[in-house]
């Protein structure tokens, strides 16, 4: 099993410089996601650039156009008259060719999947970390702004939702809620 880079390469803080603009600061994002992406392509094996190369290969129009214009050379061969058939019709050996291609192919194409999956878990791993974070930090600053707006004597018309924004949220709960609402949507009939 490929296993990924579990970290950005050492940080290069010295020579970056604080953003000053937003495009500068989305550049800083867009290039540290380059490189944690690059590093995790980086990170297969010689099997996995060839599975990834094979693959891309694979889903091309050039590939497709190859095939019909080999098999279309394939099938006028065999069946002309006056030309030696080399695989006559029901054009057995195309099979058996055809069939050994797509043995390959396919499980080239699994290799580049299951590493791509991996890449695609690592990403959805971060982006799940971040969305905590993101929301721990709300929650802080809901109970700060409470705070702020206690200690200036500002008296705030809340729903009661803003109370219950203001805890903090339980993943183990939400993933609960998540389970108990798809099992009532897989019992119900359709």
């Amino acid at each position: 099993m490929t296993e990924l880079p579990t970290s950005l390469p050492p940080d290069d803080a010295p020579r970056r410089l604080r953003p000053r603009t937003v495009d500068e600061l989305t550049a800083q994002n867009v290039a540290a996601i380059q490189q944690l992406e690059s590093a995790a392509l980086s990170h297969g094996g010689r099997m996995d650039a060839l599975a990834d190369k094979v693959a891309s290969f694979a889903g091309s129009a050039l590939f497709l156009g190859l095939h019909v214009v080999w098999f279309a050379f394939w099938i006028v061969v065999n069946v002309s008259p006056g030309i030696g058939h080399f695989d006559p019709y029901p054009f057995t050996f195309l099979t058996l060719v055809v069939s050994l291609e797509a043995i390959f192919l396919s499980s080239f194409i699994l290799i580049s999947q299951k590493r791509a999956a991996l890449v695609s878990e690592r990403r959805n791993q971060l982006d799940l970390q971040i969305n905590l974070l993101t929301e721990q930090e709300n929650t802080q600053m809901l109970t700060v702004l409470g705070a702020i707006a206690d200690k200036l004597g500002v008296t705030v018309t809340a729903e009661p939702s803003a109370e219950v924004l203001a805890q903090a949220t339980r993943p183990d709960k939400l993933v609960e809620q998540i389970d108990r609402a798809q099992r009532t949507t897989d019992a119900s009939p359709p």
